[in-house]
């Protein structure tokens, strides 16, 4: 427990040295120019020569026109999407082999057991109505036969 302590401790520290090393680095970028001059410099001579930046707009005045800026210029970006290769048209879409080959094969999935037990019973009933036909039939056969003797 005491190694895990201090190597959140040395952790924490190594994090506060970052957090300063930061914070100097940005209070050097966004110290003013006029800070590195030596402070003997004349500070009249700085509110004739407006040191305004211009980046999207240009003054009509020529004096301002000299702090125009120039725009970015941004680097040149090349999109790796772009660059890929576009896949081969040869491969077929996977939602084919996902898709059944006849529409209806759920409704027979879920069907099945009521379409058998339908099949027996029509069976049944078919054979039955023939056991009756063939009976009328032998009927029919034998009383033809006793009333012509």
């Amino acid at each position: 427990m005491g190694e895990e302590e201090e190597s959140i401790e040395q952790a924490a520290a190594v994090r506060r040295e970052r957090l300063r090393a930061l914070k100097a680095a940005q209070e050097l970028l966004s110290a003013p120019e006029d800070q590195d001059k030596p402070d003997d410099a004349n500070p009249t001579m700085e509110e004739d020569n407006p040191s305004m930046k211009f980046r999207n707009y240009l003054p009509h005045d020529k004096e301002l026109q000299e702090g125009k800026l120039a725009p970015p210029v941004l680097p040149k970006f090349e999109d790796p999407v772009a660059a890929a290769p576009p896949p081969s048209e040869e491969k077929e879409d996977p939602f084919v082999n996902i898709a059944p080959k006849k529409p209806n094969w759920d409704l027979r999935r879920d069907v099945q057991k009521k379409l058998d037990k339908l099949e027996r019973r029509t069976q049944k009933a078919i054979f039955k109505l023939m056991e009756e036909q063939e009976k009328e039939n032998q009927l029919a056969e034998d009383g033809g036969n006793v009333s012509e003797d």
